[in-house]
């Protein structure tokens, strides 16, 4: 049996606006996955159709290897967080995690119950008490705590200040490396995730256009430095996804791996990090 959830040739419309676009794409090998997109680019439809909250309206869905539609069996192995709170509002903090044990009976209440002392989360509050990043913090703990095979997880930062998105990082890396599930990180805070993710899927425009080691992304992009005219000539032939000026000088981002026999007189190569390198690959499509 196939360990993993796999998307083929999904397409979700709404209106005349197609949010996905033939997207075949395979989360699994028990990985860290980072999922990273722009406001907008299919990030959350591609998630919510994987749990159902949606249906593709081409191509199908499949967690180890069986249908994902209307499959309980199935869900059953999933857990997603996302933007919505689904709670009731005059629920208590301590009383969703006993609920949320009915459905994943894997749910671990210690876990949770910990987490929110670490948090300071008050489990006696109200969901409707919460504040925006103690609404993250609840979510994130009862998705932490379900200890799911595959955990999903759409914008999980929101609203959550530097020493708390410091803490859950930590923790979605001491998770995993005491389950070794899949966990996908949906975001478009892609500095923040680089060091976490060990895989990375780019959606831009509800297309796939990068699908990966996160190494592998990485040894595919680099910068090229020096006079516009040494540039330009270093980059005919080349792809070129991006370029800065500023006086006499350029620097270009090339897509592709640079020469093993040394750099051009005049000219300064230099790695990209992830972040640089996804505004420029999506900024690339935008132009």
């Amino acid at each position: 049996m196939k360990v993993s959830i796999e998307l083929k040739n999904v397409v979700k419309r709404f209106g005349k606006v197609t949010a996905l676009d033939n997207v075949t794409v395979t989360f699994g090998g028990n990985k860290i996955y980072g999922l990273l997109g722009r406001n907008g680019a299919g990030k959350t439809t591609l998630l919510s159709i994987i749990t159902s909250r949606l249906f593709a309206d081409e191509g199908e869905v499949l967690v180890d290897g069986e249908p994902a539609r209307e499959n309980d069996r199935a869900m059953r192995k999933i857990y997603m967080m996302g933007e919505a709170t689904l709670y009731p509002e005059n629920m208590r903090v301590g009383d969703v995690f006993r609920w949320t044990r009915e459905f994943y009976p894997e749910f671990s209440l210690d876990y949770a119950f910990s987490l929110a002392d670490s948090f300071k989360l008050d489990c006696r509050k109200k969901v409707k008490s919460l504040s925006t990043g103690y609404t993250s913090i609840l979510k994130n703990i009862v998705a932490l705590s379900s200890n799911a095979e595959y955990t999903l997880l759409d914008e999980p930062v929101l609203g959550l200040d530097a020493n708390h998105r410091d803490m859950f990082y930590r923790l979605v890396i001491e998770k995993y490396a005491e389950r070794q599930n899949t966990i996908v990180l949906s975001t478009h805070l892609i500095e923040e995730v680089s060091e976490v993710i060990e895989d990375v899927v780019i959606i831009d425009g509800g297309k796939i256009i990068f699908d990966g080691s996160r190494a592998d992304l990485l040894a595919h992009g680099y910068s090229v430095l020096g006079s516009t005219e040494l540039v330009n000539r270093y980059a005919e032939g080349r792809t070129v996804i991006g370029s800065e000026s500023l006086g006499g000088m350029k620097k270009a981002y090339i897509w592709g791996k640079p020469e093993q026999d040394g750099v051009p007189d005049g000219l300064e190569l230099s790695s990209v990090d992830l972040q640089r390198l996804f505004i420029q690959l999506t900024n690339a499509r935008q132009n």
